[in-house]
């Protein structure tokens, strides 16, 4: 922790005054309450309880406001606040099966078990600038057909389509080992799929979506990537009491799943098959979770005896840069005082300069000599 120079706190008082200030903004204008940004910023609460690691609207709200739009300074405090809340257990693993669907589509079949659900999304919109949200006088809400708003039947998975016919790879999740916890455990590059997957799910979403983009031009890619299902929708949370034995509902939340698949060629130990990759985020993010599930993908290359050569395929490279709140906290701290290690640096520039024309005299005297 930097110590501020003599007369420093009163500099940081006011400029905490003046951070309070641009927050509030006009105050003609009414001031903008944490029920509105949950209710009409919902994609932006949705990332930062994501990447925060903390599903609460409300918290994630405030944080919004706090950083004044900043979402990255909002997952800081978010994730921050997580610290100091106590940890009562694990609950039991999401069953997206059972996924209360407002959004589930599929690129790989046309008709699917269950059909598609469009639900809301920006895909069917015009990107053009919508001049008449100007106008907030209010907004009539329009009815929905029955229907429409989410599907309450158990939903099969696409990829029990490809799997009845042996086209998918083998999993056995009874010969998987117990899941570890990021949040106690330290990061470290040989970490299996579970700890990659919890690294991913609360990435940075920009970050997350270049290693993407960069799969799919080629930069560690093995195939055309195909998103065998996208859902989005609620699920239930449960959790096992010690006192009781027997799982209880605590809640719902709602996530996106997404299941990427691309062909494997095979090799002496594996027959050619589709291979998955895997992506599960908080809220409505279907870019997140695509880009999740296709760096997940790429981060199985070894597993799989392929070239993992690029950048995508590297766990140390994906993992260790793809927290925004420690990248953020990295790249800030070049802002706070650094006047000891910069006066190392300009004793050792200005050394190197005068070695430097010292060298550059002499060979200049010597050049005058062999030509006298």
């Amino acid at each position: 922790m930097y110590v501020a120079v003599k007369g420093g706190e009163k500099a940081i008082e006011n400029s905490r005054m003046l951070l309070d200030a641009e927050r509030r903004g006009d105050v003609s204008t009414p001031e903008i309450s944490c029920q509105q940004i949950s209710e009409q910023l919902g994609r932006a609460v949705d990332r930062v309880m994501a990447e925060g690691s903390l599903y609460d609207r409300t918290l994630a709200s405030i944080a919004v406001k706090q950083s004044i739009g900043d979402l990255t300074e909002a997952v800081f405090l978010l994730r921050a606040y997580r610290t100091t809340l106590p940890r009562f257990g694990y609950s039991r693993p999401l069953d997206s099966d059972a996924m209360n669907a407002g959004r589930r589509v599929s690129a790989v079949f046309k008709d699917i078990p269950g059909g598609q659900i469009l639900g809301s999304s920006f895909d069917y919109t015009h990107r053009l600038l919508d001049f008449s949200l100007l106008d907030d006088s209010g907004f009539n809400s329009p009815e929905i057909p029955c229907g429409e708003n989410g599907c309450v039947e158990r939903l099969s998975r696409v990829l029990n389509i490809l799997r009845a016919e042996g086209l998918v790879e083998e999993t056995n999740i009874a010969e998987a080992v117990k899941t570890g916890d990021l949040t106690r455990e330290p990061l470290e590059t040989s970490a299996g799929r579970d700890i990659r997957l919890q690294n991913l799910a609360r990435a940075d979403e920009g970050f997350t979506l270049s290693m993407a983009y960069s799969f799919q031009r080629g930069f560690g890619s093995t195939g055309h990537p195909f998103a065998a299902e996208i859902r989005c929708g609620k699920v239930k949370v449960e959790f096992v009491p010690e006192e009781l034995g027997f799982s209880v509902c605590v809640g719902e939340i709602t996530v996106t799943e997404c299941s990427m698949i691309n062909k494997f060629s095979g090799n002496e130990n594996k027959k050619p098959c589709f291979v998955s990759g895997y992506g599960l985020v908080f809220g409505k993010n279907e870019r997140k979770s695509m880009s999740m599930a296709l760096v997940d993908r790429a981060l199985r290359a070894r597993e799989l005896g392929e070239e993992a050569g690029f950048p995508v395929n590297d766990p140390e490279f994906v993992l260790f840069h793809s927290d925004n709140v420690e990248a953020s906290g990295f790249v800030q701290h070049l802002k706070l005082p650094h006047y000891v290690d910069f006066q190392s640096d300009l004793i050792w520039m200005r050394k190197k300069i005068q070695e430097f024309n010292e060298k550059e005299n002499r060979d200049e005297y010597s050049e005058s000599v062999r030509i006298a």
